[in-house]
């Protein structure tokens, strides 16, 4: 049993059509994902595949006009949002994508400490979680708006990482940081997964992700269509299931830089079948007639017919 469980989530957002008629508009569907303690799992996609809205629905963030449907489970039992309260910032810890979630009125190294539950000594978890991200010894005096965008973001890898969390969900963590910091960044989070805790590794980032993933999670259009191990992404890619993850590992520069024809469909004129038939050389008559469940194959699971 995972310690995250995420199994046929959808999420919609509900909207006034006019005075008095209501509408909703799904973004994701059908979601499945899950992650153990002691692995990394990276979720990849494009924009717009649902990736962030992943890390909301499980912090219980979401806007309040989101329908959430589908089943959540963390440490075998449901994440309800009474439950959800009681483990935020404790046992799940998030490292949002936006620098805007640090409180503006508080200096940093205070903002830290006041996150550290692992039963460690805050002052002296802080300024090991800072040195380890390069962040000057004086940071921890400064407020948000003393520090630049990539001072910041690593502050809020720190607030994650000393939290003690037993799941880590980094929303993009490391856009805008050199390449050194990245490293300590993402060594940190492969740290804490080989003490024990399971990461939700969110990123465009494809490469650096694959360093420390264990496993991936590919989503399109606001669902997963395929699930591998790390080692799948080597190569010409022909260790991938499903058309879209070879495209996606293909269109990399050191890989060809072979771009995918056409554009994601928009939630609001999605395909009746397959989400990705329309750019994908292997559709038949047969992928437009109804979207196609995950199955097992090969180790992995894929959302494709033709997957082999």
């Amino acid at each position: 049993m995972a310690l995250l469980e995420v199994d046929r989530l959808s999420v919609a957002f509900t909207r006034y059509d006019g005075a008095f008629r209501q509408s909703e508009t799904a973004v994701m569907h059908d979601l499945h994902v899950e992650a153990d303690r002691g692995e990394i799992v990276a979720v990849i996609g494009s924009s717009g595949s649902g990736k962030s809205l992943l890390a909301h629905a499980l912090l219980g963030i979401l806007p309040d006009n989101a329908v959430v449907r589908g089943t959540i489970r963390f440490d075998g039992e449901a994440l309800t949002p009474r439950r959800l309260e009681a483990l935020r910032g404790r046992d799940i810890a998030l490292v949002p994508q936006s620098v805007h979630y640090l409180d503006p009125l508080m200096r940093v190294g205070a903002q830290v400490r006041s996150a550290v539950h692992n039963g460690g000594d805050p002052v002296r978890e802080q300024r090991e979680a800072f040195a380890r991200l390069r962040l000057p010894a004086d940071a921890e005096k400064r407020y948000p708006h003393q520090l630049s965008g990539g001072m910041a973001r690593r502050v809020l890898v720190s607030t994650a990482t000393v939290s003690g969390a037993k799941l880590l969900v980094a929303d993009e963590p490391t856009p805008g940081l050199d390449p050194a910091v990245v490293g300590e960044a993402l060594a940190r989070l492969r740290q804490l997964a080989d003490e024990g805790a399971a990461v939700l590794l969110i990123s465009h980032d494809i490469e650096s992700a694959l360093r420390v993933a264990d496993r991936v999670a590919v989503f399109y259009a606001g669902t997963t269509v395929e699930l591998a191990s790390a080692a799948d992404f080597a190569g010409d890619g022909s260790q991938l299931r499903h058309p879209y993850s070879r495209a996606l590992w293909r269109a990399l520069p050191q890989n060809g830089f072979v771009p995918i024809a056409g554009f994601q469909p928009h939630p609001a004129e999605l395909p009746e079948g397959c989400l990705f038939a329309p750019r994908c050389g292997m559709a038949t008559a047969e992928c437009s007639r109804e979207r196609p469940a995950m199955r097992e194959l090969r180790g992995g699971k894929a959302r494709c017919i033709h997957a082999t």
